[in-house]
């Protein structure tokens, strides 16, 4: 069974990361069922217990692929394209003869296998949910490196999102490289980005 899922789609600033996660049914012990014991989507765990299940799904899983796209190409292709693709290609990287792919919410183009996207899967697929908690600590440890890099906007904190802080480092600082200027938001509103 493979899962994918995304991170960052809703973000003014940083990369869009999707992410896949290959678990093989037949070969999992007791032991790594405890370690995936905890799984749920990603955005319902704390940032410690995301940090904590990190290298437990990497210890269990058969495959795991992470796939990244800038904001200049979500800028380029638009969110949707971008993430569409994002998740295929993930998806592509795990995908083996046999395995079914899920990917939440959204269908993705033709694997070559089975396929079928879950509404909320993130919440009810183990892989889907393991590829959610790959993708978040992936780009939120990104966005904290790229906060040392480029110090101001606080993305060490808010990761990207439209929080008040960051909307409030737009005003004062303007836009850097990672921000996306294609998305529509009040935070921009202020600003001459013509």
């Amino acid at each position: 069974m493979a899962g994918a899922d995304e991170a960052g789609r809703g973000c003014l600033a940083g990369p869009l990361v999707a992410a896949a996660v290959l678990l093989d049914l037949e070969r999992l012990t007791r032991a790594d069922l405890r370690e995936l014991a905890g799984l749920d989507d990603s955005k319902r765990h704390t940032p410690a217990a995301r940090a904590d299940l990190y290298p437990r799904i990497l210890r269990v899983a058969a495959r795991v692929a992470v796939v990244s796209r800038c904001a200049a190409g979500i800028d380029a292709r638009g969110l949707h394209v971008t993430n569409l693709a994002a998740l295929h290609d993930a998806l592509r990287a795990v995908a083996r003869p046999g395995c079914i792919c899920l990917s939440d919410g959204f269908p993705v183009a033709p694997l070559g296998v089975e396929q079928r996207a879950v509404v909320r899967g993130d919440a009810t697929s183990a892989a889907i949910a393991a590829a959610s908690v790959i993708a978040k600590e992936t780009r939120d440890r990104y966005m904290r490196r790229v906060d040392q890099r480029i110090p101001g906007w606080g993305f060490a904190q808010h990761v990207g999102y439209a929080s008040p802080e960051h909307r409030s480092a737009i005003q004062r600082f303007g836009v850097t490289p990672l921000h996306r200027l294609s998305f529509q938001s009040i935070a921009y509103q202020q600003l001459s980005l013509g």
